[in-house]
């Protein structure tokens, strides 16, 4: 569990700098894409905006979330 603490508070604080250095009011997909900068640069792997199949009416969409 320790492990899995840590790499949350790594992301939290990834997350923090990134909004207190750019600050308020930008679009998502600005601090969107800085994070996934930051994240990358502290050695984890990261994925944006995948996709996750969503079952609706009996049927699997390709799209959702």
């Amino acid at each position: 569990m320790t492990h899995l603490n840590d790499l949350t508070y790594c992301i939290r604080e990834a997350a923090f700098k990134v909004h207190s250095q750019l600050g308020p009011g930008l679009l998502e997909s600005v601090y969107e894409t800085c994070l996934e900068y930051k994240l990358k640069n502290l050695g984890l792997q990261v994925e944006r905006q995948r996709l996750l199949p969503v079952r609706y009416d009996g049927i699997l969409l390709d799209m959702g979330y």
